[in-house]
């Protein structure tokens, strides 16, 4: 089992920035990538930034390619997001996710609210 919690979030102005953590604990050896999702009220559960835990291969969705940056440190198992430039479209609930060959993990998730 993999343990996830996230922490960071919180309010900030349209063009601000914002950085979220996520700490990874239990049986990290059986990850392979780790990422973030968001959940906008009403909306589907979408796909943020991924990180592949050996090579530090990264991938962004459209809406956050350019703004967001992922990054990892195996060392303390854990997945950050800087997130800059922010919109209020970006106000979501973010998930952090860890994927195994057989599990995926979630956080608990953490708010993220963007003001105009």
């Amino acid at each position: 089992q993999v343990s996830l919690v996230e922490s960071g979030g919180g309010l900030v102005q349209a063009g601000g920035s914002l950085g979220l953590s996520c700490a990874a604990s239990g049986r990290t050896f059986s990850i392979y990538a780790m990422g973030w999702f968001r959940q906008a009220p009403g909306k589907e559960r979408e796909f943020v930034a991924a990180i592949i835990w050996s090579g530090g291969i990264t991938n962004y969705a459209g809406s956050a390619e350019g703004r967001f940056t992922i990054s990892r440190n195996n060392a303390k198992n854990t997945v950050d997001l800087q997130m800059n430039s922010l919109r209020p479209e970006d106000t979501a609930v973010y998930y952090c996710n860890a994927r195994s060959p057989y599990i995926n993990y979630w956080g608990q998730g953490t708010q993220v609210t963007v003001t105009s």
